[in-house]
């Protein structure tokens, strides 16, 4: 059980900041990918994080502590099936689950809708992610208006309700060590993998099969998954942000900007680098990566506890503001050009986002309308880019320009350490590593 005292840590901390009422937690359903055939099973964020346990078929409840008990969690789990387990693979079962898990219950999933009646009875709160999933959210509709039959009896029902997920996303924004250092090995991976598609691409391949490379160089090395859909996109492809066919012909002359990362142990990493089909950078590629690389660091370096979320990107946005007008992309000053949003036909995203469980992860930018500090723990993606499409305005040579450089940063109490630093990002380093 030493391997989950972290998740059970978690689940004593929800249930402390609950204060009362019950939670009510269930892993992602398994969905049909077509006739009988399913996508391969990934569990729910939120489930796994207070739990560690990768099964389909189970909800976690979480009872705080009141004036006349302590605390308890229950997991309702699949039973173990000999059978099933012949076609499906292993299953803990719910007397296994509890003492390898650490729940203080553990019951069969099937005795869900006869228990969570009674586990509502007389509870002040029912805290559940109202509106993820509406046929969840009737079934436990279902449960409380069973609990309201009883009124007559002095029974009562939950008279609120309230998102767990406020809850869970604060305490999943602020990383602890165990989280940090699967981070960690998941973006060494993810790095290796850049550093295979460099060494691999050449002209006249396509861009599924440096896809091909990165996803081997996940498996290789224990990742389970993708932790979202790889981008590999050659020319004008890489001026569109979400592309993803990855299936054009990679030309001499041209970028390639790829956007992937792996998924271990469900953490997600996420990089992007952007490098010559044919080894060698063009005078214009030149000067458009080194502005957006420029503007990177700018936004690194404001990772520091203390700062606002916002101030990375403001650092970014005013660095490359100044690199367009040098390059003759935009006129006039740069307070002028930022005021405009004339930037934005070149860069029209912000500069990173919350990265953890899910690769968009959790948390609030915001508090009370001000942009959050950064604080220690904190992990995000730092990701400035430039896209540059063909237009009467624009100097040919520029035209079909995308780049985007992105590192996984965590905020330290030094300022900040990069998770993917090992991953080539200066221009001498991309061309000796092609060579």
């Amino acid at each position: 059980m030493t391997q989950f005292q972290h998740f059970i840590a978690r689940r004593r901390l929800l249930a402390a900041n609950m204060r009362s009422g019950i939670a009510i937690i269930p892993t992602a359903p398994e969905q049909v990918r077509n006739r009988d055939a399913h996508y391969p099973y990934r569990f729910d964020s939120y489930f796994y994080y207070l739990t560690g346990f990768r099964e389909p078929g189970a909800v976690l409840v979480i009872v705080a502590a009141s004036d006349q008990a302590p605390a308890k969690d229950i997991l309702f789990c699949r039973e173990k099936d000999q059978e099933r387990e012949i076609w499906d693979g292993f299953r803990y079962g719910p007397a296994a689950a509890k003492d390898i898990f650490g729940f203080d219950e553990a019951y069969p999933i099937s005795k869900l809708d006869e228990l969570l009646p009674q586990l509502l009875a007389d509870q002040p709160i029912v805290h559940a992610a109202f509106g993820h999933d509406p046929a969840w959210d009737q079934r436990i509709v279902g449960w409380l208006n069973r609990v309201r039959e009883q009124t007559r009896t002095g029974i009562a029902a939950p008279g609120e309700i309230h998102d767990c997920r406020r809850l869970l996303d604060e305490m999943r924004l602020i990383k602890d060590t165990d989280e940090l250092q699967i981070m960690q090995r998941a973006a060494d991976i993810s790095t290796q993998a850049h550093q295979r598609a460099m060494q691999t691409t050449c002209p006249g391949m396509r861009e599924y099969e440096i896809e091909a490379e990165l996803l081997y160089t996940f498996c290789r090395h224990g990742a389970q998954a993708p932790a979202y859909t790889s981008i590999v996109a050659g020319g004008a492809n890489a001026c569109v942000l979400h592309y993803v066919q990855n299936n054009a012909e990679l030309k001499s002359g041209d970028l390639l900007l790829i956007d992937a990362g792996c998924e271990l142990d469900g953490y997600a990493s996420d990089i992007t680098r952007t490098f010559p089909v044919n080894g060698k950078f063009t005078a214009a590629q030149k000067d458009v990566y080194q502005l957006v690389l420029a503007a990177q660091l700018a936004a690194i370096a404001q990772v520091q506890p203390g700062n606002n979320w916002n101030d990375p990107h403001q650092a970014a946005l005013h660095v490359l503001a100044q690199g367009f007008i040098d390059l003759g992309l935009c006129q006039g000053s740069v307070d002028a050009v930022l005021e405009s949003g004339d930037y934005k036909r070149f860069y029209m995203h912000r500069t990173g986002h919350w990265l953890g469980m899910d690769v968009h992860d959790v948390g609030e930018y915001k508090q009370k309308g001000e942009w959050r500090l950064l604080q220690v723990g904190m992990v995000l993606t730092v990701e400035p880019g430039c896209y540059i499409r063909p237009a009467d305005n624009i100097p040919e040579h520029f035209w079909n320009i995308g780049v985007r450089i992105e590192d996984d940063v965590i905020v330290t109490p030094a300022g900040h350490e990069i998770l993917t630093m090992a991953a080539p990002k200066k221009i001498d380093e991309i061309e000796e590593l092609m060579q």
